[in-house]
């Protein structure tokens, strides 16, 4: 691959690209391999979203680049304690596992990644300095406006949420990269870090943002706090079928439909990967020759003309989906190690019985002087109701 290809292969696929000179000046006049990091805070499960950047990954490795892929279990505690203490090292366990699985469901050799755990060096002394520094120059207003796509956002914000896109700027620094890949949300985080690494004396890095795709409801986007919004990667396949039935499809109209977006963004891109040529993904009909496109802008104006209808797409994507997810969870099935890391990272949540409440009858003495009055009250009513004639 010539380093022209390279740079075409690092820069493709993407949404934006911030700084792309940085790229081009470390592979044409640097004449090295481009240094890249992805990281993700060890919160909730990992859903299908996931797909995107680690393709991205895929090809970045392709392109010759270096990758690091940061498991940032202080970012998730520190994003509104998503991630409580006591959980984070069973949960950076296991994204391990799944990230690791995920990769090799798209055929990427995981023996190339570097894989860092986040507080291994968060809790330097040097880190830490760095942070001060950060924090001594930076405006609360210029921190909430940073971390506004990706923090949990409160009136009353906690202090860890304005540190989360500081500490992200810094481990560009720390884990010496060129460039970050992070999805579109990211982009106020890169762009933190692009105006204050320099105020303390360290180099702007090129950052790499890929697509999100859209959640399976109304959510803008697939999200771990957001059930109804996601696919996990370890749903079993009626699970997966239930999702997809149930996801808003409108027919005719491409813009915000997370079913097209994840044909494209995952399905087509996954197959191309996997199989070293053309994406083609098969929609099979009842009463006529499946519909076989290789090409997105079909898919789409087929969908546009209501030849493709959004039950033919779901139940081709359900089927294409679970083909994919079917090798994660099969080396889930086989990991007694994977099976006790979920225990201790998601332990189920304990469901607060109901007590019932015990009516307060009152104190008995006064309750029987009550009842003793009322008999008298009804026996001089009898007495009285006698005289009448």
């Amino acid at each position: 691959m010539t380093p022209e290809e390279s740079i075409a292969l690092i820069k493709v696929n993407l949404a934006e690209v911030l700084n792309p000179e940085i790229i081009d000046d470390v592979i044409l006049k640097e004449k090295r391999p481009l240094e890249v990091y992805w990281g993700s805070a060890t919160t909730g499960r990992p859903h299908c979203g996931y797909f995107v950047p680690m393709v991205k990954v895929a090809e970045l490795l392709a392109a010759g680049c270096h990758v690091t892929i940061l498991l940032a279990d202080l970012h998730a505690y520190l994003d509104n304690m998503k991630a409580p203490l006591e959980l984070i090292g069973q949960r950076v366990k296991y994204y391990e596992f799944i990230v690791k699985s995920l990769l090799r469901a798209v055929n990427v050799d995981i023996s190339r990644l570097k894989f860092v755990r986040g507080s291994s060096y968060q809790t330097s002394q040097d880190y830490t300095m760095d942070r001060f520094k950060l924090e001594g120059i930076t405006r609360i207003s210029i921190a909430q406006k940073a971390g506004a796509e990706v923090v949990k956002q409160a009136v009353d914000p906690f202090l860890g949420g304005l540190s989360y896109p500081l500490m992200q700027a810094l481990d560009e620094e720390y884990l010496h990269v060129d460039a970050q890949l992070g999805g579109v949300d990211q982009r106020k985080i890169f762009t933190f870090a692009l105006e204050s690494l320099p105020k303390i004396g360290y180099k702007v890095r090129a950052h790499l943002m890929n697509a999100m795709v859209p959640g399976l409801g109304e959510a803008q986007k697939m999200s771990s706090s957001e059930p109804d919004s996601k696919i996990d990667l370890l749903d079993p396949p009626d699970v997966v079928a239930k999702k997809l039935k149930k996801a808003v499809c409108v027919p005719k109209k491409i813009e915000g439909n997370g079913v097209i977006a994840f044909v494209e963004h995952v399905i087509f891109r996954v197959v191309s990967l996997r199989t070293g040529g053309k994406p083609h993904f098969t929609v099979e009909r009842r009463d006529a020759e499946p519909l076989i496109y290789d090409d997105i802008e079909k898919l789409k104006s087929d969908f546009e003309q209501d030849i493709l209808t959004p039950q033919l797409l779901k139940s081709a994507l359900t089927k294409a989906l679970n083909e994919l997810l079917d090798p994660i969870r099969d080396e889930f099935e086989a990991s007694e190690e994977w099976k006790k890391v979920t225990e201790l990272a998601y332990p189920p949540e304990e469901k607060q019985q109901k007590v019932k409440k015990q009516k307060d009858k009152g104190d008995p003495a006064k309750r029987a002087a009550a009842l003793a009055a009322k008999a008298e009250q009804l026996k001089l009513k009898e007495d009285g109701s006698g005289d009448v004639k």
